[in-house]
């Protein structure tokens, strides 16, 4: 019975695959449309905040017959730092391992943590070596 779970899991993690190839394109490409999208209206945003400067600097020189430098900065927010490959891929084997373990071992918690703990150290490597070849 136990391989008969082992072998449909098996069976299953093979066939969709490539469905998540898709997918993650898919999603891929959507994000990449929203940040045009984004980067498209932070430069509107940006020009009306500098004509709406300039008319703030007339206006100031206009009534105080003096000149006066104005400058406007917009803030800047910091980037979030992405998640490595090795980190994603030690997370995703730690959670598949510590199911197939707790399916396929007697003792359902010792075999969650040992398959936990070897599907965490295969996904670091597995996304280690995906990041070399990356870069």
């Amino acid at each position: 019975m136990k391989s008969l779970y082992f072998i449909l899991l098996s069976l299953i993690i093979v066939s969709c695959q490539n469905q998540g190839k898709i997918e993650a394109q898919k999603a891929k490409q959507a994000t990449i449309d929203s940040m045009k999208v984004e980067a498209s209206k932070q430069k509107v945003i940006d020009s009306m905040q500098v004509e709406m400067a300039k008319i703030q600097e007339q206006q100031v020189s206009s009534t105080t017959n003096t000149t006066t430098n104005t400058t406007t900065t917009t803030p800047t927010t910091p980037r979030r730092k992405k998640w490595s490959g090795a980190a994603k891929g030690a997370v995703i084997g730690a959670g598949v391992g510590a199911a197939t373990g707790a399916i396929v071992s007697k003792k359902k918690g010792a075999g969650a943590i040992i398959g936990g703990l070897a599907g965490a150290g295969i996904g670091a490597g597995t996304g280690a070596i995906i990041d070399d070849t990356k870069k």
